[in-house]
């Protein structure tokens, strides 16, 4: 991270800085580099601001730069795209067999952000970007993150009031002071223990499993392990009538051609949700059965506090209130995380919300 990197870069500047005139003395190579010629190398920013330009970016420009200079690679709002990484997301999951390390779960420090983006960020046109456009593209991913409002302006004086959630997860490495002299001691280079004898192999012990311990570690037992008699009889699997819903016959009386044209809209909304058979919580909740059901209730997924008093004011996503937020989701819910401008299109707007309907079970 940044700050274990700029010290090891300041270490060796510092290094280099006295080692030059020595050099130079006895080889006759080279000369002290000048203070000017030091600052316009050291780009690097500590987590306290050290080093950071003077500037400034909002969240509204910087999701402009992110889309021109990032979502290629990161997804249009930091979930990642292809092979390439996510930025957000992934709180809770360090401890997991499959961690997901970005910004929201893993990074230290704001620093970290800025001086990465600043030093090798766009892919390939790395150092191409302004300063202030790199305060932009920083403050739409603290944006994405959850850690800041849609109007949030990012500076070099506000810089260290924005915390990274796991922060407290780093400590200094104090191996040097605390184990380093316990372990330092005189190698042994004779006679260092007992003399050591073989007295049994493991084929004499028997200590190799049986194939069924091995296959029973993994599998359930077979004993328990369904049988025929555990089959559903023939005249169980007939299917039951059951009575047609409404939500069944909203479904059969939507216009295919609407549906149809609503599931080619869905392409700017698929980044973050998903729909239909399998479909699961991403960077947005899944939206099967939305149509009628109330907001901020998708089971497993964490809404921001907008959306949070929205449900407790008994908001339910019918198709007016689909539509006013599909048009302008910060208009309806002030200050919710869904960094989405909205549809313009009264007529894409049916047609996904017709999209959303044919997706009731």
């Amino acid at each position: 991270m940044s700050k274990c990197r700029n010290l090891f870069i300041t270490t060796a500047l510092a290094g280099c800085i006295g080692a030059v005139p020595a050099l130079a003395e006895t080889l006759g190579l080279g000369r002290l580099a000048l203070p000017e010629e030091i600052a316009a190398w050291d780009v690097a920013v500590m987590p306290d601001g050290r080093g950071l330009p003077p500037g400034s970016g909002n969240v509204y420009d910087g999701e402009d730069l992110w889309i021109d200079n990032c979502a290629v690679c990161h997804g249009d709002f930091g979930e990642g795209a292809g092979a390439w990484p996510p930025i957000v997301g992934g709180r809770g999951t360090l401890t997991a067999a499959r961690p997901l390390k970005t910004v929201e779960s893993y990074w230290p420090y704001l620093s970290t952000v800025w001086d990465y983006v600043n030093r090798s960020m766009p892919f390939g046109a790395a150092q191409t970007l302004e300063v202030d456009e790199v305060y932009a593209i920083v403050a739409y991913i603290a944006y994405s993150a959850g850690l800041v409002d849609d109007d949030f302006e990012l500076n070099h004086e506000n810089f260290t009031e924005t915390r990274l959630p796991n922060e407290a997860g780093f400590y200094i490495d104090d191996r040097a002071v605390a184990e380093f002299p316990v372990f330092k001691q005189e190698p042994c280079m004779s006679d260092c223990g007992e003399p050591v004898s073989i007295v049994a192999r493991a084929t004499d012990l028997n200590v190799t499993p049986d194939f069924p311990i091995i296959r029973n570690l993994y599998t359930e037992d077979l004993a328990d392990a369904p049988t025929d008699r555990d089959a559903p009889t023939q005249e169980a699997m007939v299917p039951q009538d059951e009575p047609e819903d409404e939500e069944v016959q909203v479904v059969a009386t939507l216009d295919p051609a609407l549906v149809a044209e609503g599931e080619g809209a869905w392409r700017q909304c698929r980044t973050c949700h998903q729909i239909g058979e399998g479909a699961r919580n991403g960077t947005g909740p899944q939206l099967n059965n939305i149509l009628n059901a109330a907001v901020g209730q998708v089971d497993g997924f964490r809404y921001s506090p907008a959306f949070a008093e929205a449900a407790e004011s008994g908001m339910v996503w019918d198709e007016a209130t689909l539509d006013a937020f599909l048009e302008n989701p910060a208009g309806l819910i002030p200050r919710n995380r869904m960094s989405f401008r909205g549809v313009r299109s009264a007529d894409e707007r049916a047609a996904l919300i017709a999209y959303l309907t044919s997706h009731i079970r």
